[in-house]
C-alpha cells in the first residue's frame, strides 16, 4: 500500500510527531509513505490516507484538508486523529474522515519516529511518560492520554543520530519513578554527544528538588521552564527559582508560565505576575481557553471582562518581548509599587510609554539588548 501523512495547514513549530510514528509502523508492513503538509497533490494516489490534527481552535485547516483528499482520492481509506480529534470526536466526525481515532496510537508508541521526512528538523521529540496524575481542570493531557503510564527506564532507542537536542515532550516527568535513569542518560548525551535538552512541557515546581537542581545543571539547558497557575504554589515556585539559582542557573534564563482568564480574577494574576518578577524570572502570560473552543481569543472567564484581557495583550506587546515579560528593572520596580492589576497594567497614552520606557541607561539598554538576543533563540526553531 501507498500511505499519504497529512499535516494541516496550521500553525506549529513542531514536525507532526504523530505522523512520523505512524510512517515508521507502516513502513514495518511493507508500506511506502508520503508526508505533505496542507492541500497538495502527492507525488502517487494513496490508498491509505491519515490526517492529523492539533488544537481545536484550528480545525478549520483540518476540515479543509479531509475534505480535499477525500474528493481527490474518493476510494482510499481516510483517518483523521490528534489532539482536536481526541477532544472532539464528535465535531471532527463530521469532517467526512471516515473513521475518527481517539487518544494514542498504541501500536506506534515503542518506535523511533520516520525524521528522515522531515530532514531539515533537528531534535529528538521524546516522551520517556505519557499522562498526568495531577488531573488540573484546565488540561487536556489526562483527558487524552490518562495517569501517568507508560513510563520508560530509557530514552538512548529515541534519541536520532543526526540530531543535537533532545526534547522532552512528558508532561510531568518528574512524577515518574524512573527520572533519575532519564536524567542520567541525558547528562550522558550533553556530556559526550554534546547534544542540547529542552523540557519543552516545564517541570513541576512542586517535585523540584536539590537532587533534581543537581542532574539539571549537569545538562545542556537553553533554559528551564516552569508554572505559576494558582497563587497556593507560588511558595513552591519560589523555592525552585532558588534552589536553580543556587546551582549556577541564571534567573533570567528561568520561565514561568503564569495561567490567567480561568477561575482566576485579574487581581490574583498581578500578584502572581509580580512575584515572578520580583523572583528574578521571566514572566509568559498563559491565556486559558476552554478545551473545546472552535475560535480562539473569544473566551471570557468568569472573573474576568474582555476589556481586561485586552489590556493584558496590548501590555505585553507593548513592554514584553516574544510574548513574555522580562525582569527588567523597572518592570520590576514598577509592579512593586502597584497595588492593584489596572495600576500596574496602566497603558498609557499614545507618546507617553516612550518617555518612560525609550530611555534606559546605556548599561540597562545592553542588558535587554543581551536578553532579546537570548529570548529569540530561545523562541526559534533552531536554539
Amino acid at each position: 500500500m501507498h500511505v499519504l501523512l497529512v499535516e494541516p495547514a496550521y500553525h506549529t513549530r513542531f514536525p507532526p510527531l504523530g505522523l512520523l510514528k505512524l510512517a515508521s509502523y507502516r513502513r514495518l508492513l511493507g508500506d511506502s509513505v508520503e508526508l505533505v503538509r496542507g492541500c497538495v497533490r502527492p507525488s502517487r494516489a494513496p490508498d491509505l490516507i491519515y490526517v492529523t490534527s492539533l488544537y481545536t481552535w484550528a480545525w478549520r485547516p483540518v476540515w479543509q484538508a479531509v475534505r480535499f483528499y477525500k474528493s481527490l482520492f474518493p476510494k482510499a481509506e481516510l483517518w483523521l486523529g490528534g489532539i482536536y480529534a481526541s477532544l472532539m470526536p464528535e465535531h471532527a466526525k463530521r469532517s467526512g474522515a471516515d473513521h475518527v481515532h481517539v487518544g494514542v496510537f498504541e501500536e506506534a508508541e515503542d518506535l523511533m519516529p520516520a525524521y528522515d521526512l522531515v530532514p531539515e528538523w533537528d531534535g529528538s521529540i521524546v516522551f520517556s511518560s505519557r499522562g498526568c496524575n495531577n488531573k488540573c481542570p484546565y488540561c487536556a493531557v489526562w483527558r487524552v492520554e490518562g495517569g501517568l503510564n507508560s513510563c520508560r527506564r530509557s530514552i538512548k532507542d529515541f534519541v536520532y543520530p543526526a540530531h543535537t537536542r533532545i526534547i522532552l515532550w512528558d508532561n510531568n516527568v518528574l512524577q515518574s519513578p524512573y527520572w533519575r535513569e532519564v536524567f542520567d542518560e541525558l547528562i550522558w548525551f550533553c556530556k559526550v554527544r554534546g547534544m542540547r535538552v529542552d523540557f519543552n512541557q516545564g517541570l513541576d515546581a512542586r517535585l523540584i528538588t536539590d537532587e533534581v537542581v543537581e542532574r539539571l545543571a549537569k545538562m545542556r539547558l537553553l533554559c528551564v521552564r516552569l508554572a505559576y497557575d494558582r497563587e497556593d504554589m507560588g511558595p513552591y515556585v519560589e523555592g525552585a527559582i532558588e534552589m536553580l539559582s543556587q546551582r549556577g542557573f541564571r534567573r533570567r534564563s528561568i520561565f514561568v508560565y503564569v495561567l490567567y482568564n480561568f477561575d482566576d480574577d485579574p487581581e490574583s494574576f498581578f500578584r502572581r505576575v509580580r512575584d515572578v518578577l520580583s523572583w528574578g524570572a521571566v514572566v509568559y502570560p498563559m491565556r486559558f481557553e476552554p478545551l473545546d473552543a472552535l475560535e480562539r481569543w473569544k473566551y471570557v472567564g468568569p472573573r474576568w471582562t474582555k476589556e481586561g484581557l485586552e489590556v493584558v495583550e496590548d501590555f505585553r506587546r507593548i513592554y514584553g518581548y516574544g510574548g513574555v515579560l522580562p525582569p527588567y528593572k523597572w518592570l520590576v520596580e514598577r509592579f512593586k509599587r502597584a497595588s492593584c492589576f489596572s495600576e500596574a497594567f496602566e497603558i498609557p497614552r499614545k507618546g507617553e510609554h516612550k518617555k518612560r520606557v525609550r530611555k534606559p541607561y546605556h548599561a540597562r539598554w545592553q542588558r535587554e539588548a543581551d536578553w532579546r538576543r537570548v529570548v529569540k533563540r530561545i523562541l526559534s526553531k533552531r536554539w
